[in-house]
């Protein structure tokens, strides 16, 4: 990956200043180094940008070494496919990294990874081709076996339905739709914790569309829940969510096809809501720190702009060995002279 032209292209840059910057960077300069005292170098870049350039830099750092760590783990694993290669390549974010190799990272003892031990892998298969005339009940009598704790149809069935809820959670697809979504349509809750008063009051029974919530009022929700003051949430509409289970994984009204159905109600409430849940609450206040740092840099900038002395015209001074000193003068109202 070619960090600068990425770079360049993202901040519309020249690649030969970015790949200085990535250079200083490198060598252990400081952001305010850098500014300051190679200006020739990065074609005269200010802080702020520079900074944005670094924090970019890192994420595509970071998101490169995901992918090698992703593929050479696929790779011992027999499982990297060109398809599933291309698709790693082709991601541009940590999580739909993620997305694509939760199938396959190692996984705690789950209930599908008990009803894999008890041999219903099969019957799970079986029932995903959802067959309009297949008889289920005889199907997953052929999985009864007290040994491995399968004690009758109920269970075979159960287990299979374990095995399907997991893999339907694993898919990158539906979690990209879901996630989306929760961004679209989700909304954002919070409750009292306890009857205690405090300054989250305010906050005591509160709800708000995730798309119009600020970023003071996140920080401000995710405080009171760490002070124990809050119970935060964030929800979707649980028909909407369902519905797009259905429709990607259900075909028909078979017996199996609600055998389905049935698991993909489960993915959702068990496992797909938890997962994302936590996800979106991660990146909205992501989002929440980025915009309240905007929000504090424009403060200051405003406050530092203000004119120096009140009413006086100043000179100010900047000392140089290299390139001489250089003098300024900004009257009473702050206008540079």
């Amino acid at each position: 990956m070619d960090f600068s032209l990425i770079l360049a292209k993202e901040f519309s840059l020249r690649p030969e200043q970015v790949q200085a910057v990535i250079t200083l960077l490198d060598a252990g300069n400081t952001i305010p180094f850098i500014a300051r005292y190679r200006k020739e170098a990065t074609g005269s870049l200010d802080d702020q940008l520079l900074r944005e350039l670094s924090e970019r830099l890192e994420y595509l750092r970071s998101l490169e070494k995901r992918r090698q760590e992703i593929e050479k783990s696929l790779t011992e694993l027999n499982v990297l496919s060109e398809e599933l290669k291309q698709k790693l390549n082709a991601a541009v974010t940590l999580s739909e990294l993620e997305d694509l190799y939760r199938p396959y990272r190692p996984k705690r003892r789950t209930r599908a990874t008990i009803a894999r031990e008890k041999g219903l892998e099969k019957l799970a298969e079986w029932l995903m081709q959802q067959y309009p005339r297949g008889d289920v009940q005889l199907e997953a009598s052929r999985y009864i076996n007290a040994e491995k704790g399968v004690e009758d149809v109920d269970d075979a069935l159960a287990g299979a339905r374990d095995i399907i809820a997991e893999n339907i959670s694993d898919d990158a697809a539906i979690r990209q739709s879901l996630r989306a979504l929760y961004f679209r349509e989700g909304v954002i809750r919070s409750a009292a914790a306890k009857e205690e008063d405090s300054v989250y009051r305010m906050y005591y029974e509160y709800s708000e569309p995730v798309v119009r919530a600020a970023a003071h009022r996140i920080l401000a929700l995710n405080r009171g829940e760490r002070e124990e003051f809050l119970k935060v949430s964030v929800s979707v509409p649980t028909e909407k969510a369902e519905a797009m289970l259905r429709g990607g994984f259900v075909r028909g009204m078979s017996p199996s096809a609600l055998q389905v159905a049935a698991a993909c109600d489960d993915a959702w409430s068990r496992l797909l809501q938890p997962s994302l849940e936590r996800e979106v609450r991660n990146e909205l206040t992501d989002r929440a720190n980025a915009g309240a740092i905007r929000v504090f840099s424009q403060n200051l900038h405003q406050l530092l702009m203000q004119p120096p002395i009140k009413g006086k015209v100043t000179l100010g001074v900047d000392p140089g060995f290299r390139t001489g000193c250089k003098l300024a003068v900004v009257d009473e109202n702050g206008k540079v002279l």
